[in-house]
């Protein structure tokens, strides 16, 4: 079946995503790179993002719900149904509550255990299938994670049962000079003579250039490998994997003193010339960017008129050389309107603005 032709789209760049993946793992050799793919990967999409990550040699994710470990494991499945390219390790952040040990074990989960109700509630599934635990415990992010201060009464819980992994997670990453991270990777240091066996993972997409201390067996990135920048501005690195772009529908001319859009917040104070493409808030587009926001095509840079509605926004084209006509694709997020920096135009984080980009959106997959 044809696709039918849609005014908005994302192209999916997986050249570029195998780009970021080669930056990581060269930044923080000898430690291995898993990848964070929770949130239906960040919405560019599970089912396009792992097999091209799998077939990349990574051998760990990370979701975040019992339900997404469970599709993931489904779909590693139908990629290597033997395992014969090596197994595949499935945390899932949540950990496990008293209900979830049975399809966490079938589905061959490892919940990153993070309370004395989450160990008390997996142990006698992991004693029985014979398998290692994992936990994270608070170095200082003071959300989910085991108490630091009370890391020495763990092993007691654990009634003998063999740690395999021991995490912690950076709350000021993005900000390479906080002394919190310092902080947090002392902490981290000080735990491992109580988990002689295991292996131990700390950094997120910052704590990946953070430098060697902060690297320890696995590092876990997400927004990094999807091309936004470790530190939330772009970084020179990596590529861009998301290129969301929109189509002029109509151009228009507008006299001096009419308006543009609900609540007629835009007014002209000479003729303008206005192009409306297809895309709106219904989109993912944050209403946010109609005051301060930008789109591009090319070298042009044009500015939003009014505000951003449910299926279409319009920008200002007075000056583009050559004229923008209808059919034309405007650049949204991508090579000339990094992903960082649009974030930043709408006042929030890469993270944020990567998962509102709704499912109506074509996925375009390019593999260059």
């Amino acid at each position: 079946m044809t696709m039918p032709s849609a005014p908005a789209r994302i192209r999916l760049d997986l050249a570029a995503l195998r780009h970021n993946l080669t930056v990581l793992r060269e930044q923080v050799a000898p430690a291995k790179v898993g990848a964070v793919v929770k949130a239906d990967a960040y919405g560019l999409g599970v089912g396009t993002i792992v097999p091209a990550l799998w077939a990349e040699g990574v051998r760990a994710f990370f979701v975040a719900r019992l339900f997404e470990g469970i599709k993931l494991r489904a779909l590693l499945m139908d990629l290597d149904p033997d395992e014969t390219k090596g197994p595949c390790e499935i945390f899932v952040l949540d950990g496990c509550s008293e209900r979830d040990g049975t399809p966490l074990v079938k589905a061959r989960l490892t919940p990153v255990l993070s309370s004395p109700e989450q160990i008390r509630a997996f142990l006698p599934h992991a004693r029985t299938a014979g398998l290692p635990l994992s936990l994270h415990i608070d170095t200082g992010m003071n959300r989910l994670g085991l108490d630091y201060k009370q890391a020495k009464a763990i092993p007691a819980l654990l009634e003998g049962q063999p740690v395999a992994w021991v995490m912690s997670h950076l709350a000021c990453a993005s900000e390479p000079e906080h002394p919190l991270n310092a902080l947090q990777q002392v902490r981290f240091e000080a735990l491992k003579p109580l988990f002689p066996e295991a292996r131990f993972s700390l950094a997120n997409s910052g704590g990946c250039f953070l430098g060697a201390d902060y690297h320890q067996d696995l590092v876990r990135p997400g927004i990094a490998l999807y091309g936004g920048g470790p530190f939330e501005v772009p970084h020179p690195e990596l590529k861009p994997v998301v290129h969301l772009e929109a189509r002029v529908l109509q151009v228009r001319e507008i006299p001096p003193q009419d308006t543009v859009g609900y609540g007629a917040t835009f007014r002209a104070d000479q003729p303008h010339q206005s192009a409306t493409l297809g895309i709106g808030y219904a989109d993912g587009l944050f209403r946010s960017l109609g005051a301060q926001g930008l789109a591009a095509r090319g070298t042009d840079r044009f500015a939003f008129m009014g505000r951003i509605s449910m299926d279409l926004c319009s920008l200002d084209v007075t000056n583009a050389r050559p004229p923008v006509v209808a059919g034309d694709w405007i650049e949204l997020i991508g090579e000339n309107r990094p992903l960082d920096d649009v974030a930043h135009d709408c006042g929030t984080l890469a993270y944020e603005l990567l998962t509102r980009l709704s499912p109506r959106l074509p996925r375009l997959i390019e593999d260059a």
